[in-house]
């Protein structure tokens, strides 16, 4: 190994693969369960994926403004620490080294192995070593070098559309068994309106993240400027199109209260449409979705403690940041972040990993959100190729988002933020202690 630059090889093609590949993955197919569960509602679910993807596109609208402004390798890293400071900017690095990222592979390994299981009906007993090997392999492939691993992002991602486009063309042209309103936003069932919808919009919130990622290889990008803004407009635009196209198939097809809280909805929905082998192959479609979007995650998620030890000389921060001798790629991020998720692929589920790690993840979007007014401010002759349009409007439409997601998941799953939250607590030691040794 040795201690060289990470090369300039993705391009806008690139970007846009890995923004729309990694968020296009395990949530436009299994979590339309927790949506349908919180809701009981067609019409109020199918309101959450589009509130969702518009939060998601002024989301992604505020942050471009500091990712072409400050276009480095570690992305919301980088924009945490240009705002406040180094000891913050290591909290969100830690956060996403030890929960965030780890929590996205497990999660998506979990659901992989579990629909292969289902698919050719096999043991559930081989559900975790099954999502161990998944883990590892997509490891494997990032290890070949960032090329390849743009590569397999770029052909998942055209393969993982096939079974989308397919459910929602020939699902739209189909008559339905269920009358879907698109105007009727009661809720069902005994739980109040709010925490219903707060519930539904937390879930959604899972399918549409990934699109900050892309920031993290922008070190690696051949025209950041240019491409890094309109990898993330053009990318979410297109996902909140199709997810709320492909929910409202799903619930044209099925009631409610089959949708509700089964994973295999998606794989239902496509045998009514395509019978059983058409249904088979859109399932093999999905698990390579699936795919893509952990190979999307790994890919990025290997970046952030490579970024992190760049920028804070820790006792071990020159074992990080040494990269592998012919592909370039940091192994010993590579080995701990495939550690940790393997590790929650053995204690962990689906919907726990994915929820810790949404609500972990919005506090830092937030601060990200805020960074924009206050960079203007403390930095009104940094370079800006790209400004927010509709400014302040849209950070604050992101911003208000943000808080009522975080409050409402306060107020209904205090013990899942207090979970993740602490385990973003010790991160302040651990700085500390390392600086103290370096």
């Amino acid at each position: 190994m040795e201690n060289k630059k990470l090369q300039r090889e993705i391009s806008l093609t690139g970007a846009l693969s890995t923004v729309m590949g990694t968020v296009i993955g395990a949530g436009v197919f299994f979590k339309a369960a927790a949506v349908a569960s919180h809701t009981q509602s067609a019409g109020l679910a199918l309101f959450a994926w589009l509130l969702a993807g518009v939060l998601a596109i002024c989301g992604g609208l505020t942050v471009a403004e500091l990712a072409t402004a400050i276009p480095k390798t570690g992305g919301a890293i980088q924009y945490i620490e240009a705002t406040y400071g180094k000891v913050m900017a290591f909290l969100l690095g830690w956060a996403q080294t030890i929960i965030y990222y780890p929590a996205n592979i497990a999660a998506l390994s979990i659901i992989f192995a579990t629909q292969l299981m289902n698919l050719f009906h096999l043991s559930q007993q081989a559900l975790i070593p099954v999502a161990i090997i998944t883990a590892i392999s997509v490891t494997g492939i990032n290890l070949l070098g960032t090329r390849v691993a743009a590569r397999v992002q770029s052909i998942t991602l055209i393969i993982k559309l096939l079974p989308i486009f397919a459910i929602v063309l020939y699902g739209l042209l189909t008559p339905g068994a269920v009358n879907v309103s698109l105007i009727n936003l009661e809720i069902g069932g005994d739980q109040s309106w709010v925490a219903g919808f707060s519930g539904a919009l937390l879930a959604t919130s899972f399918a549409y993240d990934g699109w900050l990622n892309v920031g993290n290889v922008a070190g690696e990008l051949k025209n950041p400027e240019r491409d890094l803004p309109k990898a993330i407009i053009l990318g979410l635009s297109f996902v909140t199109l199709i997810y709320w196209a492909i929910n409202f198939v799903f619930f044209k097809l099925l009631p409610v209260d089959q949708i509700a809280g089964n994973l295999n909805a998606a794989s239902e929905a496509a045998g009514l449409l395509f019978g059983t082998i058409g249904g088979k192959l859109v399932t093999i479609g999905i698990l390579i979705s699936v795919y893509g979007a952990l190979n999307g995650y790994t890919m990025t998620g290997i970046r952030v403690p490579y970024a992190l030890a760049l920028q804070t000389k820790f006792r071990f921060s020159s074992s990080l940041t040494k990269l592998t001798r012919r592909t370039y790629v940091p192994l010993l991020p590579a080995l701990i972040q495939l550690v940790i998720g393997c590790g929650m692929i053995l204690v962990g589920s689906f919907d726990l990993l994915t929820d810790m790690l949404i609500f972990v993840m919005w506090f830092f979007s937030v601060l990200i959100f805020f960074a924009v007014f206050i960079l203007r401010k403390k930095e009104p002759t940094l370079a800006r190729p790209y400004k927010v349009p509709l400014y302040p409007t849209t950070p604050i439409i992101a911003i208000v988002g943000g808080l009522f997601i975080l409050i409402m998941t306060a107020m209904t799953q205090p013990i899942l933020v207090l979970s993740g939250v602490s385990l973003t607590l010790l991160g302040i030691p651990v700085y500390y202690l390392g600086q103290k040794k370096a």
